[in-house]
């Protein structure tokens, strides 16, 4: 089976979105998620695709996750569920779940590693949140702190963990 990886950017309430966007603008972060996953297999939720300002991503394979058989999605293939999307992946490649949260929830079940960027700042009003992280079931391998500067309004920390 491909290795299955979860990437992710959470604040430190585990918040994720709001109406259907992201909460933080943080240049690093989408700097890192465009070098983890350009040349991979994206997966993700329809309103993840539909949030996505040019649609499909350049330069990656795009899987789209929705149960309405007749839906298209422009640049990216459609899939009815997440089994049915890793199924047509190669064996030797890394694929990357990049949401939204119903997508997360059924990923954090077949991932083996988790690319997370935590936010310091804890979002009050948002309504989409990705699951907790048990300790017993990932190991932290590395973590990276970033503080604010004239790009980034708020610390934030790049952690990588793996299965156990």
């Amino acid at each position: 089976m491909s290795k299955v990886s979860i990437i992710v950017a959470v604040s430190q309430n585990n918040a994720i979105g709001r109406d259907n966007k992201l909460l933080y603008w943080l240049p690093n972060d989408l700097k890192r998620f465009k070098a983890l996953t350009t040349g991979h297999t994206v997966i993700m939720g329809r309103n993840t695709f539909e949030s996505l300002p040019k649609g499909a991503l350049p330069n990656r394979r795009n899987l789209v996750l929705s149960a309405n058989p007749q839906a298209e999605f422009s640049g990216a293939e459609h899939f009815s569920s997440l089994e049915e999307a890793l199924a047509t992946c190669k064996e030797e490649e890394e694929v990357f779940i990049m949401g939204g949260a119903s997508v997360y929830k059924q990923a954090m079940i077949v991932a083996d590693a988790i690319y997370l960027t935590l936010i310091e700042d804890v979002t009050e009003d948002a309504d989409a949140f990705f699951p907790e992280i048990k300790e017993e079931e990932w190991k932290e391998m590395s973590r990276e702190l970033h503080l604010t500067d004239e790009k980034h309004h708020y610390s934030y920390i790049f952690i990588n963990y793996e299965r156990l």
